[in-house]
């Protein structure tokens, strides 16, 4: 199963992350299919790769609860009620 997810680097205290579709059965730092952006949690700076991003969910793409809220304050997901 294919998941878009974060993968963690960065320094010791200053996480950053990148949104990346891999497979459900690799590490969270393991081998990744594609990288689709970036968020850094200090500074609230995120760059995404729509295109992309758009065609892994309209393929079956599951997403994991941290991504899909990122996507929400996008736009790239619609809010639920």
């Amino acid at each position: 199963m294919l998941k878009l997810r974060f993968k963690k680097y960065g320094r010791k205290g200053q996480p950053s992350y990148r949104i990346v579709a891999m497979d459900s059965r690799t590490k969270r730092d393991g081998r990744t299919i594609e990288q689709l952006g970036y968020y850094d949690p200090l500074t609230k700076k995120t760059h995404l790769k729509i295109t992309p991003i758009k065609k892994y969910l309209a393929n079956g793409a599951q997403i994991t609860d941290s991504v899909k809220n990122l996507f929400v304050k996008a736009n790239i997901l619609p809010k639920k009620v």
